[in-house]
């Protein structure tokens, strides 16, 4: 979900992807607020120098105009924390702010965060509503966000840009993700393993509630396949990491996968403690949904890995782009993102897709901006090239939204994830691929 180190707290830089549908630990502390003062590119030189003015449309002019008021809310608990998403959206917006904002208005960004309270998400909604007055809401990325709030965002007309964890990102026609979430990324690594006539597939992934959700995908390519699969979890953090390796190196056997679907801590303390016991090789390959899409990961790992770990990647890979989009990403991070605690990878990326797609709505409007105006906008977003996917993005009037059903597979390489195979559709063997694209195509 570019150099990333592990940092402090890089425990809470989950995979959207890996606890995605998770249920980490339930809460009770009220929600902190934070507030925030834009086709594939054509390719670019390496190197090439991008200024971050190139966000907005009158570069280095302060918008000063009345704030137009957007809402986001994020899962933020010990070793669960999405927040680096939403603030990635923040960094975006504050360049846009830097650079004219829009039509001379600034965006303000406040952020909620929670702790898998679902009367404490409710609550934040109606708080982000009635008290804050937001016209939109971009960079949701919470664990329970879309189970609690989507009929209240229904039932107010507001179309959510967010990054999907539970099913109700995707099944409900008021919330459009930039990301595939844990089930399709699931997919995705299950499929390429299966490309690769693997005898039969482990599957393992953190126990938490959601699990079946997220295995029914995996399971549903197997069958198709007529690969068998086993689906084991773990209880997190992993405390015998040397335990669960073994048993799914035994599982898969020598011409098997073992597919993870972890956060990046967790799913690297499994594959370290594989490679002290000597199990790298055991199995035909190892595989992993987009938390693992990071070079923080690669890094961890070192070259010993190389080519023998098969990541899922919902969006483009930063290491091996050299486009104007790409540049641009890097480039904000490098000077608004201080909060964006991962890096380059995935998370920010998804940050900054869901912030240029709220900027291009708002471009859209005529008038005022009103909570009326920019959810039609929203909503009015059609093939919208984000730089970051390998489709345009399009909301629409569906009654299920799944926009990213076409990714990459990336392998680590001397510390960097690199593409081990190009833009490929996410099979309809999984019922819920097959819906979204009865009803919307491929998007």
């Amino acid at each position: 979900m570019g150099t990333r180190k592990h940092r402090p707290g890089i425990r809470a830089v989950v995979a959207l992807a890996a606890v995605i549908g998770t249920i980490a630990a339930a809460g009770c502390s009220s929600g902190g607020s934070s507030s925030s003062s834009g086709g594939t590119a054509s390719a670019a030189p390496s190197g090439t120098a991008v200024s971050t003015s190139q966000c907005g449309t009158k570069p280095g002019v302060k918008a000063t105009g009345t704030p137009i008021p957007l809402g986001a809310i994020a899962t933020n608990q010990p070793g669960t924390s999405f927040t680096d998403i939403p603030n990635m959206a923040a960094a975006y917006f504050d360049c846009v702010n830097a650079n004219g904002g829009i039509n001379g208005h600034p965006i303000k960004l406040y952020l909620k965060t929670e702790q898998t309270n679902p009367a404490q998400i409710g609550a934040l909604a109606k708080q982000l509503v009635q008290t804050d007055h937001v016209v939109g809401i971009v960079g949701n990325t919470s664990i329970l966000e879309c189970t609690i709030n989507h009929s209240y965002w229904e039932k107010l007309g507001y179309y959510v840009v967010d990054s999907g964890i539970a099913p109700e990102c995707y099944s409900t026609p008021n919330s459009a993700a930039v990301n595939m979430g844990p089930r399709y990324s699931s997919d995705g690594a299950v499929q390429y393993a299966l490309s690769q006539h693997v005898s039969k597939v482990v599957f393992d992934q953190s126990n938490v509630p959601g699990t079946g959700y997220i295995a029914a995908g995996p399971a549903a390519l197997a069958a198709a396949a007529h690969t068998p699969i086993v689906q084991l979890t773990e209880n997190v953090p992993i405390a015998d990491a040397n335990s669960v390796a073994i048993k799914e190196v035994n599982d898969a056997g020598p011409n098997g996968a073992v597919i993870l679907n972890f956060t990046p801590p967790e799913a690297l303390v499994i594959l370290q403690a594989a490679q002290k016991l000597g199990l790298e090789d055991k199995v035909k390959l190892w595989g992993c949904s987009t938390p693992c899409n990071t070079d923080f990961l690669a890094q961890a790992l070192g070259p010993k890995w190389n080519h023998k770990l098969f990541v899922n990647a919902e969006l483009t890979p930063p290491d091996v782009t050299n486009t104007p989009k790409m540049a641009l990403y890097k480039a904000i991070l490098a000077q608004y993102g201080k909060s964006v605690s991962g890096g380059v990878g995935s998370f920010s990326q998804m940050g900054f897709a869901e912030a240029e797609i709220m900027v291009h709505a708002l471009q859209s409007v005529k008038g005022a901006y009103t909570a009326a105006s920019v959810n039609a906008a929203i909503k009015a977003v059609s093939n919208f090239d984000t730089g970051m996917l390998c489709q345009g993005w399009t909301y629409g009037s569906f009654p299920m939204h799944i926009p990213n059903n076409v990714d990459y597979t990336t392998t680590p390489e001397d510390g960097k994830m690199v593409t081990a195979q190009g833009c490929t559709p996410i099979s309809s063997a999984d019922p819920q691929i097959a819906a979204y694209r009865k009803a919307a195509g491929t998007g």
